[in-house]
């Protein structure tokens, strides 16, 4: 599970196995994780997090969009 970036307690993270899927980004923080398509940028999952913290975490996932794409794309190849 490659850690990309780490923003405050968040960690954004690639699952290997995702390879096959549209690009996208898993945030964690502690047992909470969600999951955020990039390309448009929307919500896939969310498993934990409360309303005000998505808010918080979509505007992160926003803010790096370009190198999380970028991380999808030289992990994933393509």
């Amino acid at each position: 599970m490659p850690t990309v970036l780490q923003d405050g307690p968040y960690f954004f993270v690639f699952f290997s196995s995702d390879q096959g899927e549209p690009a996208h980004i898993h945030v964690k923080r502690d047992r909470n994780i969600v999951k955020f398509w990039l390309s448009p940028i929307s919500l896939a999952k969310n498993r934990g997090f409360k309303e005000h913290e998505l808010r918080d975490i979509v505007r992160l996932v926003i803010k790096h969009e370009p190198v999380l794409l970028e991380a999808w794309h030289e992990y994933f190849g393509s």
